[in-house]
């Protein structure tokens, strides 16, 4: 059972490829930082590669065929694309699915204030994080404002070099005696989590001369009002590019690699595979971090409504058909996994823990203690994605996410299942994940991007 580091197996084309997957990947983690940004990523990706807008075919009544693509893009936060392949549709589909929400701290609906001659945005944690980590860290704000006629305000602060940048403050170590004392999670509370904003007061002003100031600043540069943040989803991210890792450059450094690596994979290896006999689906969604709820989360319907117009347009639509070919479809469930970290090995069993250079990785159950939340993939399913990936040499693991009883977590895989289809959890090893930085293996990327171009092609 002992598996050997991918790195050691690799000719100099494969690095190579290697390093030009891993250089895109990184150009989408910068670009993405955001749902909404990874979505209009993804959208723009697939219409270079020729793929059409669905709300298109539909509003025109055309007709769709083997070999045609089409991609959907749900409230701006969710994308869908079809690789519509040769076999009859009811057969099933081959379905990649990730998610590109990611923890963070969103920005409140009544946020701005002033104590003390200093202005703050008040959050709202997004995600399991420990919220000490989210403190003295350069922060970036992107998201969009909407007015109420209707006008969309992007905003991003904080990326471009010429920018400003924000932060939370912590208590200084010399006051901290009793802060110290406290256990991880209340060491930094919730409601602290408010994001420094300013210290200008405006000129001729008596009261909240800085909170003033601010939004004056704020109408110049983009024409709102304080009751715009009513309607806003603006997030507070760290702020700043990816990086390679290590003097070897052998990883990546960066925000929100759960689960942008397993998305930005999984669209890669669709968008270079050109026919398919299979039809085949990626999914890239919202809300997993917070339960897969809403409408943009994977329990919602978008997914189910996209595909019954997908079929419609092939003319094969019925109730049954859509039923028939959902519960014959196969999925990989695609979300990073835990990397063994030896600085906290006792929190892992090491036989059954996913090692960076180790390859992509598999985990048949998730959930937490007795399995509670998890898909839990049948010995027959994966056995045949065992033989997919042996037959096209993708480097693979099988893990678990720590010990038993130390934790847990779920995806979106239970949600497929509920359809009747085959579903596995997969994805690549990550440390530190939920922090504000994460750290995954090139190596790992690389085997990620060619074991998902393998089950499409299967």
């Amino acid at each position: 059972m002992e598996l050997k580091n991918s790195w050691l197996s690799y000719t100099a084309e494969q690095k190579k490829e290697l390093e030009k997957i891993n250089s895109q990947y990184r150009e989408f983690l910068d670009k993405g930082k955001t749902e909404r940004e990874c979505a209009a990523y993804a959208a723009e990706a697939a219409a270079k590669a020729g793929y059409k807008d669905l709300n298109e075919v539909i509003k025109n009544k055309q007709q769709l065929k083997a070999g045609d693509k089409v991609y959907s893009v749900y409230m701006g936060k969710t994308i869908a694309l079809f690789n519509i392949g040769s076999d009859d549709i009811e057969n099933g589909l081959n379905i990649l699915g990730a998610h590109i929400d990611s923890p963070r701290m969103d920005v409140k609906q009544n946020p701005l204030y002033e104590s003390d001659e200093l202005a703050y945005l008040d959050t709202h944690y997004y995600g399991g994080i420990k919220k000490y980590q989210w403190v003295t860290l350069p922060l970036a704000i992107h998201g969009v404002i909407v007015k109420t006629d209707g006008t969309s305000v992007n905003v991003t602060i904080g990326e471009d070099e010429s920018d400003p940048v924000f932060c939370v403050t912590d208590l200084l170590i010399h006051l901290a005696g009793e802060q110290m004392e406290k256990k991880g999670a209340k060491v930094v509370e919730g409601e602290n989590l408010d994001v420094l904003f300013g210290s200008m007061p405006l000129d001729g002003e008596e009261k909240d001369a800085v909170k003033k100031g601010i939004l004056k600043l704020l109408k110049e540069k983009y024409d709102v009002e304080e009751r715009d943040f009513e309607s806003a989803e603006l997030e507070v991210v760290p702020a700043g590019r990816s990086r390679e890792a290590g003097l070897d450059r052998s990883m990546i450094l960066a925000y929100g690699q759960d689960d942008r690596v397993c998305a930005y994979t999984s669209l890669q290896a669709f968008i270079d595979t050109e026919t398919v006999k299979r039809t085949s689906v990626c999914l890239l969604v919202d809300k997993e971090e917070i339960g897969s709820v809403g409408a943009t989360g994977m329990q919602s319907h978008f997914f189910e409504n996209a595909l019954a117009e997908v079929m419609n347009a092939m003319g094969q639509y019925s109730e049954l058909s859509l039923r028939r070919c959902l519960a014959n479809s196969k999925m990989l469930s695609s979300d990073v996994s835990a990397g063994f970290d030896p600085l906290y090995a006792s929190q892992f069993d090491k036989k059954n823990a996913a090692f960076f250079g180790k390859g992509i990785v598999f985990n048949k159950y998730t959930g937490a203690r007795g399995k509670s939340g998890s898909n839990d993939a049948n010995a027959e399913y994966f056995a045949k994605v065992r033989s997919i990936m042996e037959g096209n040499n993708v480097a693979y693991q099988t893990a678990e996410l720590g010990k038993v009883d130390a934790g847990g977590g779920g995806t979106i895989a239970y949600i497929m299942s509920l359809y009747g289809m085959n579903v596995v959890d997969c994805g690549m090893a990550v440390l530190s994940m939920h922090a504000p930085w994460e750290v995954t293996s090139k190596s790992d990327v690389y085997e990620g991007y060619k074991a998902y171009k393998a089950f499409i092609l299967d």
